[in-house]
């Protein structure tokens, strides 16, 4: 099961620690989704996800603050029984001494943010969904063309680096070269990013590693891109029928999710950077609505339609 480190949600939000005496290195999150437990509060604990983060917002806490001294002890006992990676306290609220207390006797830390309860929340929820994402790694190349994630794949040393390295001098931007890491954070969005030990890295064979953004500037890459499109490149086979027309699609299919996918073959002479150029230009028509295949089957069959009744009239 994927997990991320408590300490590093604690970095990225930029959250306060209120209990620093409670060890967190050890917590993991294994749960995207964050819990707000005003039910839980009011001492209702059916169905209660205890290994999400728990977010207390300015109506929880006017709640807890109402509440008498002995019931504040009981529920909030009863609420650290539970095995709770975090308390975090939005609005820069602080939670009462009673509160402090028993999150210490249960060693469960408590931490506060200035952000909005619903701001954080989305902030929180995103960032997780990503880190806690399916993942897994395909060799290939990443470049966001236009706005469109283009993953090039294809067996080693037929080019890949190459046309990406042409792409990025056209002014398109690298995500990762030789592994990609593809996580899928929803049943319609995959992404792809770079390992750390490769990030902005390209090999090319007789020359060795090249710096891209060293070479090219900080807008030649990018960190990370949604997975639109994947250009297979594969050797010319005269014996072969390649797709000529376009009028119907083919995928392929990463965690689940199917990704439009173009078999493109390699022969001398062919710009393969002007090809993914264009398919990822086409690509981007078809989703506005565009179509050019089926545009070219209509107007074939108006110019047949139209030579049909011609004829019917020379009768």
């Amino acid at each position: 099961m994927e997990s991320v480190a408590l300490k590093r949600i604690v970095e990225k939000m930029n959250l306060e620690n209120l209990t620093p005496d409670i060890e967190i290195k050890g917590i993991r999150i294994t749960q995207p989704d964050i819990n707000r437990p005003a039910l839980q509060l009011t001492g209702f604990f059916e169905h209660f996800d205890a290994a999400r983060l728990q977010v207390i917002g300015f109506v929880e806490y006017t709640y807890m603050e109402n509440l008498p001294e002995m019931q504040k002890r009981e529920v909030y006992d009863e609420l650290m029984e539970y095995d709770i990676p975090a308390f975090i306290f939005c609005r820069e609220l602080k939670p009462d001494p009673i509160f402090l207390e028993s999150a210490i006797k249960h060693r469960i830390p408590i931490f506060s943010t200035s952000k909005s309860t619903s701001g954080f929340m989305a902030e929180a929820i995103r960032w997780l969904n990503v880190k806690l994402a399916p993942c897994i790694s395909v060799h290939g190349v990443l470049v966001d063309v236009y706005g469109e994630g283009v993953l090039i794949t294809g067996e080693s040393g037929i080019g890949k680096s190459e046309a990406a390295l042409e792409l990025i001098k056209r002014g398109h931007r690298l995500v990762t070269d030789d592994v990609v890491e593809l996580r899928k954070v929803s049943d319609d969005t995959l992404i792809g990013t770079a390992p750390d030990v490769t990030k902005h890295l390209i090999e090319l064979r007789g020359i060795g590693i090249v710096d891209v953004k060293a070479l090219y500037g900080a807008s030649s890459v990018k960190d990370t891109t949604n997975i639109d499109l994947v250009i297979r490149l594969e050797d010319w086979d005269k014996d072969k029928e390649y797709d000529r027309l376009g009028l119907e699609e083919n995928y392929t299919e990463y965690l689940g999710n199917k990704i439009i996918c173009h078999n493109i073959p390699i022969r001398p002479g062919r710009n393969l950077a002007i090809i993914c150029e264009t398919a990822a230009v086409n690509h981007r028509q078809k989703k506005m609505g565009y179509n050019a295949a089926q545009e070219l089957y209509t107007r074939v069959q108006n110019s047949l339609a139209r030579k049909h009744d011609e004829d019917e009239d020379d009768d």
